[in-house]
Protein backbone atom coordinates (compact mmCIF):
# COMPACT_ATOMS: atom_id res chain seq x y z
CA UNK A 1 0.00 0.00 0.00
CA UNK A 2 2.82 2.41 0.86
CA UNK A 3 4.47 1.67 -2.47
CA UNK A 4 1.24 2.50 -4.31
CA UNK A 5 0.87 5.79 -2.44
CA UNK A 6 4.47 6.78 -3.16
CA UNK A 7 4.12 5.94 -6.87
CA UNK A 8 0.87 7.90 -7.21
CA UNK A 9 2.26 10.86 -5.25
CA UNK A 10 5.44 10.90 -7.38
CA UNK A 11 3.51 10.76 -10.64
CA UNK A 12 1.14 13.52 -9.53
CA UNK A 13 3.98 15.89 -8.63
CA UNK A 14 5.96 15.03 -11.73
CA UNK A 15 2.84 16.06 -13.58
CA UNK A 16 2.66 19.27 -11.54
CA UNK A 17 6.23 20.08 -12.59
CA UNK A 18 5.70 19.25 -16.26
CA UNK A 19 2.15 20.60 -16.49
CA UNK A 20 1.06 17.21 -17.86
CA UNK A 21 2.10 13.60 -18.36
CA UNK A 22 3.58 12.05 -21.53
CA UNK A 23 1.08 10.54 -23.99
CA UNK A 24 -1.92 11.69 -21.93
CA UNK A 25 -4.20 14.69 -22.44
CA UNK A 26 -4.04 15.79 -18.82
CA UNK A 27 -3.43 19.16 -17.24
CA UNK A 28 -2.53 19.75 -13.59
CA UNK A 29 -6.14 19.47 -12.47
CA UNK A 30 -6.67 16.22 -14.36
CA UNK A 31 -3.50 14.76 -12.86
CA UNK A 32 -4.51 15.67 -9.31
CA UNK A 33 -8.02 14.23 -9.74
CA UNK A 34 -6.70 11.07 -11.40
CA UNK A 35 -4.23 10.61 -8.54
CA UNK A 36 -7.04 10.82 -5.99
CA UNK A 37 -9.11 8.33 -8.01
CA UNK A 38 -6.16 5.91 -8.18
CA UNK A 39 -5.66 6.02 -4.41
CA UNK A 40 -9.32 5.32 -3.71
CA UNK A 41 -9.65 2.67 -6.44
CA UNK A 42 -6.61 0.76 -5.14
CA UNK A 43 -7.99 1.01 -1.58
CA UNK A 44 -4.92 2.91 -0.45
CA UNK A 45 -7.47 5.27 1.09
CA UNK A 46 -11.06 4.61 2.08
CA UNK A 47 -13.83 6.99 1.08
CA UNK A 48 -14.06 8.14 4.69
CA UNK A 49 -10.34 8.92 4.73
CA UNK A 50 -10.61 10.76 1.43
CA UNK A 51 -13.45 12.85 2.84
CA UNK A 52 -11.40 13.54 5.97
CA UNK A 53 -8.53 14.79 3.78
CA UNK A 54 -10.59 17.66 2.39
CA UNK A 55 -10.25 21.03 4.09
CA UNK A 56 -13.85 22.11 3.76
CA UNK A 57 -13.46 25.71 5.06
CA UNK A 58 -10.91 26.48 2.32
CA UNK A 59 -13.12 24.98 -0.39
CA UNK A 60 -16.14 26.94 0.86
CA UNK A 61 -14.21 30.22 0.95
CA UNK A 62 -12.80 29.61 -2.51
CA UNK A 63 -16.22 28.79 -3.98
CA UNK A 64 -17.91 31.75 -2.29
CA UNK A 65 -15.52 34.36 -3.64
CA UNK A 66 -15.74 32.83 -7.09
CA UNK A 67 -19.51 33.46 -6.96
CA UNK A 68 -18.94 37.05 -5.85
CA UNK A 69 -16.43 37.59 -8.66
CA UNK A 70 -18.90 36.05 -11.12
CA UNK A 71 -21.51 38.60 -10.03
CA UNK A 72 -19.12 41.45 -10.81
CA UNK A 73 -18.09 39.98 -14.17
CA UNK A 74 -21.69 39.52 -15.29
CA UNK A 75 -22.59 43.03 -14.11
CA UNK A 76 -19.89 44.52 -16.35
CA UNK A 77 -18.05 46.00 -13.37
CA UNK A 78 -14.56 44.95 -14.43
CA UNK A 79 -15.19 46.18 -17.97
CA UNK A 80 -16.39 49.57 -16.70
CA UNK A 81 -13.39 50.03 -14.41
CA UNK A 82 -10.98 49.17 -17.24
CA UNK A 83 -12.72 51.49 -19.69
CA UNK A 84 -12.69 54.33 -17.15
CA UNK A 85 -8.94 53.79 -16.78
CA UNK A 86 -8.51 53.82 -20.54
CA UNK A 87 -10.43 57.10 -20.81
CA UNK A 88 -7.93 58.93 -18.61
CA UNK A 89 -6.15 61.61 -20.62
CA UNK A 90 -2.76 60.98 -19.11
CA UNK A 91 0.67 59.90 -20.26
CA UNK A 92 1.36 56.17 -20.71
CA UNK A 93 3.48 56.14 -17.55
CA UNK A 94 0.66 57.58 -15.46
CA UNK A 95 -1.83 55.21 -17.10
CA UNK A 96 0.52 52.37 -16.16
CA UNK A 97 0.57 53.51 -12.52
CA UNK A 98 -3.22 53.76 -12.41
CA UNK A 99 -3.59 50.28 -13.94
CA UNK A 100 -1.18 48.76 -11.41
CA UNK A 101 -3.00 50.37 -8.48
CA UNK A 102 -6.46 49.29 -9.67
CA UNK A 103 -5.44 45.73 -10.61
CA UNK A 104 -3.70 45.25 -7.27
CA UNK A 105 -6.64 46.66 -5.34
CA UNK A 106 -9.16 44.45 -7.09
CA UNK A 107 -6.94 41.38 -6.72
CA UNK A 108 -6.58 41.90 -2.99
CA UNK A 109 -10.32 41.30 -2.57
CA UNK A 110 -11.22 39.21 -5.61
CA UNK A 111 -9.22 36.47 -7.27
CA UNK A 112 -6.20 37.66 -9.25
CA UNK A 113 -7.01 35.12 -11.95
CA UNK A 114 -10.55 36.47 -12.37
CA UNK A 115 -9.29 40.05 -12.51
CA UNK A 116 -6.82 39.20 -15.29
CA UNK A 117 -9.40 37.17 -17.20
CA UNK A 118 -11.91 40.02 -17.16
CA UNK A 119 -9.53 42.95 -17.65
CA UNK A 120 -7.00 41.66 -20.21
CA UNK A 121 -9.22 41.65 -23.36
CA UNK A 122 -10.62 45.12 -22.61
CA UNK A 123 -7.16 46.44 -21.81
CA UNK A 124 -5.81 45.25 -25.16
CA UNK A 125 -8.59 47.07 -27.00
CA UNK A 126 -7.87 50.25 -25.06
CA UNK A 127 -4.14 50.11 -25.80
CA UNK A 128 -4.73 49.48 -29.52
CA UNK A 129 -7.18 52.37 -29.70
CA UNK A 130 -4.62 54.65 -28.03
CA UNK A 131 -1.85 53.37 -30.35
CA UNK A 132 0.30 52.30 -27.41
CA UNK A 133 2.06 48.97 -26.98
CA UNK A 134 -0.20 46.59 -24.99
CA UNK A 135 2.72 44.42 -23.79
CA UNK A 136 4.01 46.58 -20.89
CA UNK A 137 0.45 47.08 -19.67
CA UNK A 138 -0.39 43.39 -19.90
CA UNK A 139 2.78 42.52 -17.99
CA UNK A 140 1.90 45.18 -15.43
CA UNK A 141 -1.58 43.66 -15.11
CA UNK A 142 -0.33 40.15 -14.36
CA UNK A 143 2.50 41.27 -12.07
CA UNK A 144 0.37 43.71 -10.07
CA UNK A 145 -2.53 41.25 -9.83
CA UNK A 146 -0.17 38.64 -8.38
CA UNK A 147 1.50 41.07 -6.00
CA UNK A 148 -1.77 42.71 -4.94
CA UNK A 149 -3.36 39.35 -4.20
CA UNK A 150 -0.73 38.81 -1.49
CA UNK A 151 -2.13 41.74 0.52
CA UNK A 152 -4.98 39.74 2.06
CA UNK A 153 -5.93 36.21 3.01
CA UNK A 154 -8.63 36.15 0.32
CA UNK A 155 -6.62 37.48 -2.62
CA UNK A 156 -5.67 34.12 -4.11
CA UNK A 157 -6.29 30.40 -3.54
CA UNK A 158 -3.03 29.67 -1.72
CA UNK A 159 -3.58 32.54 0.72
CA UNK A 160 -7.09 31.25 1.43
CA UNK A 161 -5.63 27.82 2.16
CA UNK A 162 -2.91 29.23 4.42
CA UNK A 163 -5.27 31.51 6.31
CA UNK A 164 -7.94 28.87 6.87
CA UNK A 165 -5.54 26.06 7.77
CA UNK A 166 -3.44 28.11 10.20
CA UNK A 167 -6.42 30.11 11.55
CA UNK A 168 -4.62 33.37 10.87
CA UNK A 169 -5.94 36.79 11.85
CA UNK A 170 -7.19 38.72 8.82
CA UNK A 171 -6.23 42.08 10.35
CA UNK A 172 -2.78 41.01 11.52
CA UNK A 173 -1.91 39.55 8.15
CA UNK A 174 -3.11 42.66 6.30
CA UNK A 175 -1.04 44.90 8.58
CA UNK A 176 2.11 42.84 8.04
CA UNK A 177 1.70 42.32 4.29
CA UNK A 178 0.63 45.77 3.13
CA UNK A 179 4.11 47.34 3.20
CA UNK A 180 5.99 44.73 1.11
CA UNK A 181 3.03 44.55 -1.27
CA UNK A 182 2.94 48.34 -1.68
CA UNK A 183 6.69 48.54 -2.16
CA UNK A 184 6.55 45.71 -4.69
CA UNK A 185 3.90 47.54 -6.72
CA UNK A 186 6.02 50.70 -6.79
CA UNK A 187 9.03 48.72 -8.00
CA UNK A 188 6.89 47.05 -10.68
CA UNK A 189 5.81 50.43 -12.03
CA UNK A 190 9.36 51.78 -11.89
CA UNK A 191 10.87 48.82 -13.74
CA UNK A 192 8.29 48.75 -16.52
CA UNK A 193 8.20 52.55 -16.90
CA UNK A 194 11.99 52.70 -17.21
CA UNK A 195 12.21 49.73 -19.55
CA UNK A 196 9.59 51.11 -21.98
CA UNK A 197 10.48 54.78 -21.60
CA UNK A 198 10.27 56.41 -25.03
CA UNK A 199 9.02 53.18 -26.64
CA UNK A 200 5.30 53.25 -25.83
CA UNK A 201 4.06 53.62 -29.44
CA UNK A 202 2.47 50.68 -31.24
CA UNK A 203 0.92 50.30 -34.68
CA UNK A 204 -2.45 48.50 -34.27
CA UNK A 205 -2.26 47.25 -37.87
CA UNK A 206 0.14 44.57 -36.64
CA UNK A 207 -2.45 43.13 -34.24
CA UNK A 208 -4.95 40.70 -35.73
CA UNK A 209 -8.12 40.32 -33.71
CA UNK A 210 -9.12 36.77 -32.88
CA UNK A 211 -12.11 36.59 -30.58
CA UNK A 212 -11.82 33.90 -27.92
CA UNK A 213 -15.09 32.10 -27.19
CA UNK A 214 -13.98 31.63 -23.60
CA UNK A 215 -14.11 35.38 -23.08
CA UNK A 216 -17.76 36.38 -22.86
CA UNK A 217 -18.70 39.47 -24.88
CA UNK A 218 -18.03 42.66 -23.00
CA UNK A 219 -21.00 42.80 -20.63
CA UNK A 220 -23.16 45.90 -20.56
CA UNK A 221 -22.74 47.61 -17.22
CA UNK A 222 -25.61 47.01 -14.81
CA UNK A 223 -25.43 49.44 -11.88
CA UNK A 224 -27.79 47.50 -9.64
CA UNK A 225 -26.04 44.14 -10.11
CA UNK A 226 -22.61 45.73 -9.65
CA UNK A 227 -23.80 47.54 -6.52
CA UNK A 228 -25.09 44.24 -5.10
CA UNK A 229 -21.77 42.52 -5.66
CA UNK A 230 -19.73 45.41 -4.27
CA UNK A 231 -21.99 45.77 -1.24
CA UNK A 232 -21.64 42.09 -0.36
CA UNK A 233 -17.87 42.21 -0.92
CA UNK A 234 -17.49 45.35 1.22
CA UNK A 235 -19.66 43.86 3.95
CA UNK A 236 -17.58 40.70 4.02
CA UNK A 237 -14.31 42.64 4.05
CA UNK A 238 -15.57 44.71 6.98
CA UNK A 239 -16.72 41.60 8.82
CA UNK A 240 -13.32 39.99 8.29
CA UNK A 241 -11.64 43.08 9.73
CA UNK A 242 -13.87 43.70 12.71
CA UNK A 243 -15.24 40.33 13.77
CA UNK A 244 -13.90 36.89 14.53
CA UNK A 245 -16.76 35.01 12.88
CA UNK A 246 -15.64 32.14 10.60
CA UNK A 247 -14.67 33.66 7.25
CA UNK A 248 -15.94 30.73 5.24
CA UNK A 249 -19.44 30.92 6.77
CA UNK A 250 -19.66 34.67 6.20
CA UNK A 251 -18.49 34.31 2.60
CA UNK A 252 -20.91 31.46 1.92
CA UNK A 253 -23.77 33.60 3.20
CA UNK A 254 -22.69 36.43 0.90
CA UNK A 255 -22.57 34.08 -2.09
CA UNK A 256 -26.04 32.82 -1.20
CA UNK A 257 -27.41 36.36 -1.17
CA UNK A 258 -26.04 37.01 -4.66
CA UNK A 259 -27.50 33.78 -6.01
CA UNK A 260 -30.95 35.11 -4.99
CA UNK A 261 -31.31 37.16 -8.14
CA UNK A 262 -34.27 37.91 -10.40
CA UNK A 263 -32.02 38.80 -13.34
CA UNK A 264 -28.74 36.87 -13.25
CA UNK A 265 -29.49 33.17 -13.70
CA UNK A 266 -27.67 30.79 -11.38
CA UNK A 267 -26.55 28.82 -14.45
CA UNK A 268 -24.51 31.82 -15.58
CA UNK A 269 -23.28 32.62 -12.07
CA UNK A 270 -22.16 29.08 -11.28
CA UNK A 271 -20.87 28.63 -14.82
CA UNK A 272 -18.16 31.19 -14.03
CA UNK A 273 -17.03 29.31 -10.92
CA UNK A 274 -13.58 27.92 -11.67
CA UNK A 275 -14.28 24.23 -11.19
CA UNK A 276 -10.75 23.42 -12.36
CA UNK A 277 -9.05 25.01 -9.36
CA UNK A 278 -11.59 23.53 -6.92
CA UNK A 279 -11.08 20.05 -8.35
CA UNK A 280 -7.30 20.48 -8.21
CA UNK A 281 -7.58 21.39 -4.53
CA UNK A 282 -9.70 18.30 -3.87
CA UNK A 283 -7.30 16.01 -5.70
CA UNK A 284 -4.20 17.41 -4.00
CA UNK A 285 -5.81 17.32 -0.56
CA UNK A 286 -6.40 13.59 -1.01
CA UNK A 287 -2.98 12.81 -2.51
CA UNK A 288 -1.11 14.79 0.15
CA UNK A 289 -3.13 13.26 2.97
CA UNK A 290 -2.33 9.78 1.66
CA UNK A 291 1.41 10.38 1.66
CA UNK A 292 1.23 11.93 5.15
CA UNK A 293 -0.27 8.69 6.48
CA UNK A 294 2.94 6.87 5.47
CA UNK A 295 5.04 9.09 7.81
CA UNK A 296 7.56 9.46 4.98
CA UNK A 297 7.28 13.28 4.85
CA UNK A 298 8.05 13.54 8.58
CA UNK A 299 11.04 11.25 8.15
CA UNK A 300 12.26 13.32 5.22
CA UNK A 301 11.89 16.59 7.15
CA UNK A 302 13.74 15.06 10.12
CA UNK A 303 16.57 13.91 7.86
CA UNK A 304 16.86 17.41 6.38
CA UNK A 305 16.91 18.93 9.87
CA UNK A 306 19.73 16.63 10.92
CA UNK A 307 21.63 17.75 7.82
CA UNK A 308 21.17 21.39 8.86
CA UNK A 309 18.11 22.25 6.76
CA UNK A 310 15.20 22.44 9.19
CA UNK A 311 12.16 23.53 7.16
CA UNK A 312 10.43 24.60 10.35
CA UNK A 313 12.83 27.57 10.47
CA UNK A 314 11.15 30.60 8.87
CA UNK A 315 14.22 31.48 6.78
CA UNK A 316 14.43 28.05 5.15
CA UNK A 317 10.66 27.78 4.76
CA UNK A 318 10.63 31.14 2.96
CA UNK A 319 13.32 30.01 0.52
CA UNK A 320 11.79 26.57 0.03
CA UNK A 321 8.41 28.11 -0.76
CA UNK A 322 9.95 30.38 -3.39
CA UNK A 323 11.85 27.54 -5.07
CA UNK A 324 9.09 24.95 -4.88
CA UNK A 325 6.46 27.39 -6.16
CA UNK A 326 8.46 27.74 -9.37
CA UNK A 327 8.82 23.97 -9.70
CA UNK A 328 5.31 22.65 -9.04
CA UNK A 329 3.29 25.95 -8.94
CA UNK A 330 2.28 27.82 -5.81
CA UNK A 331 -0.84 25.93 -4.69
CA UNK A 332 0.81 22.46 -4.70
CA UNK A 333 3.93 23.97 -3.11
CA UNK A 334 1.92 25.48 -0.26
CA UNK A 335 0.09 22.21 0.32
CA UNK A 336 3.40 20.38 0.63
CA UNK A 337 4.95 22.93 2.98
CA UNK A 338 1.99 23.71 5.25
CA UNK A 339 2.80 20.88 7.72
CA UNK A 340 6.14 22.63 8.36
CA UNK A 341 4.48 26.01 9.00
CA UNK A 342 4.73 25.85 12.80
CA UNK A 343 6.53 29.14 13.45
CA UNK A 344 4.19 32.04 14.44
CA UNK A 345 5.20 33.95 11.29
CA UNK A 346 5.25 30.95 8.96
CA UNK A 347 1.87 31.75 7.44
CA UNK A 348 2.89 35.29 6.51
CA UNK A 349 6.18 34.17 4.96
CA UNK A 350 4.59 31.26 3.11
CA UNK A 351 1.87 33.49 1.64
CA UNK A 352 4.25 36.24 0.52
CA UNK A 353 6.93 34.00 -0.95
CA UNK A 354 4.58 31.63 -2.78
CA UNK A 355 2.61 34.54 -4.27
CA UNK A 356 5.56 36.74 -5.24
CA UNK A 357 7.28 33.71 -6.78
CA UNK A 358 4.45 33.48 -9.31
CA UNK A 359 5.84 36.41 -11.32
CA UNK A 360 9.16 34.75 -12.13
CA UNK A 361 8.03 32.66 -15.12
CA UNK A 362 4.92 32.56 -17.28
CA UNK A 363 3.93 29.17 -15.84
CA UNK A 364 4.43 30.38 -12.27
CA UNK A 365 0.91 31.80 -12.08
CA UNK A 366 -2.41 31.13 -13.79
CA UNK A 367 -2.82 34.91 -14.02
CA UNK A 368 0.33 35.10 -16.17
CA UNK A 369 -0.94 32.41 -18.52
CA UNK A 370 -4.35 34.09 -18.85
CA UNK A 371 -2.73 37.38 -19.87
CA UNK A 372 -0.28 35.77 -22.31
CA UNK A 373 -3.10 33.75 -23.87
CA UNK A 374 -5.30 36.84 -24.25
CA UNK A 375 -2.44 38.63 -26.02
CA UNK A 376 -1.73 35.69 -28.32
CA UNK A 377 -5.31 35.72 -29.57
CA UNK A 378 -4.69 39.27 -30.82
CA UNK A 379 -1.42 38.23 -32.48
CA UNK A 380 0.54 40.00 -29.73
CA UNK A 381 3.39 37.75 -28.68
CA UNK A 382 4.66 37.75 -25.10
CA UNK A 383 7.49 35.23 -25.22
CA UNK A 384 9.16 33.61 -22.25
CA UNK A 385 12.12 35.94 -22.69
CA UNK A 386 9.94 39.04 -22.96
CA UNK A 387 8.05 38.08 -19.83
CA UNK A 388 11.25 37.25 -17.97
CA UNK A 389 12.70 40.72 -18.68
CA UNK A 390 10.04 42.05 -16.32
CA UNK A 391 9.06 38.98 -14.31
CA UNK A 392 12.53 38.04 -13.07
CA UNK A 393 13.56 41.45 -11.66
CA UNK A 394 10.07 42.06 -10.24
CA UNK A 395 10.17 38.69 -8.49
CA UNK A 396 13.67 39.09 -7.10
CA UNK A 397 12.91 42.61 -5.86
CA UNK A 398 9.60 41.69 -4.21
CA UNK A 399 11.07 38.58 -2.58
CA UNK A 400 13.98 40.67 -1.26
CA UNK A 401 11.71 43.49 -0.06
CA UNK A 402 9.45 41.06 1.80
CA UNK A 403 12.43 39.34 3.41
CA UNK A 404 13.95 42.67 4.48
CA UNK A 405 10.62 43.90 5.83
CA UNK A 406 10.28 40.79 7.95
CA UNK A 407 13.81 40.30 9.21
CA UNK A 408 14.62 43.99 9.69
CA UNK A 409 11.17 45.26 10.56
CA UNK A 410 8.18 43.35 11.85
CA UNK A 411 10.23 40.45 13.19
Amino acid sequence: MIATIVIVFSLVYIGMIRGGLPFLQLDRTGIAVLGAIALIATKSLTLDEAAKALHIPTLILLFSFMVISAQLRLSGFYMLVTEKLGALRVSPAVFLAALIAVAAGLSSVFSNDVVCLAVAPVLIDICLNRHIDPVPFLLALSCSANIGSAATLIGNPQNMLIGETLKMSFVDYLRDAVVPVGAGLVMTWLLIALFWRGRWAFDPRFAVVHRDPRFEPHARFDLWQAAKGLTVAAGLFGAFLFSDWPREILALGGAGILLLSRKLHSTHMLGLVDRQIILMFIGLFIVNYAVETTELPKQGVSALAQAGFDLHDPELLYGASFLLSNVVSNVPAVMLLLPMATHPDAGLLLALSSTFAGNLLIVGSVANMIVVDAAARRNIVISWRRHALVGVPVTLLTITIAAAWYWLGIR
